[in-house]
């Protein structure tokens, strides 16, 4: 196996692990959660976890497939997803370490994205 290969399988499990474990708390309900839901007006526990709901089980569909097959639209979204949860900690009032402490939820999918390349065409972004 080629070093490039080892590194693209490794940022792959890595990336893999890291949604398949928030998928499962968010499928948990994980309360420690619910206080940034309160930044976009989301204060009814019953509608966050039935939103967690679907984001746990968005996740772990998203975990599965980076290990399946890398799908460049859906490496952008991880990253894109990984920044939006990573800001939500310092607004919802926890310190910016919180945020920092986040880093590597952004840099893996965005760096399994740039191994991969950037596609060339609408198409490319979807297979």
């Amino acid at each position: 196996m080629t070093n490039e290969k080892k590194v693209e399988w490794t940022l792959r499990i890595t990336v893999a692990g890291e949604f398949l474990g928030h998928g499962v708390f968010a499928l948990q309900g994980k309360e420690g959660w619910f206080p940034y839901f309160n930044v976009i007006g989301m204060t009814d526990p019953a509608q966050i976890t039935q939103l967690l709901q679907l984001i746990g089980i968005m996740d772990i569909i998203l975990a599965v497939l980076v290990l399946v097959r890398l799908i460049p639209i859906l490496l952008l979204w991880m990253t894109l997803w990984g920044t939006w949860t990573a800001v939500l900690r310092p607004l919802a009032g926890e310190p910016i370490w919180d945020f920092v402490e986040q880093f590597a939820n952004i840099g893996a999918p965005l760096a399994l994205f740039f191994v991969q390349g950037i596609p060339r065409s609408v198409k490319g972004w979807f297979k």
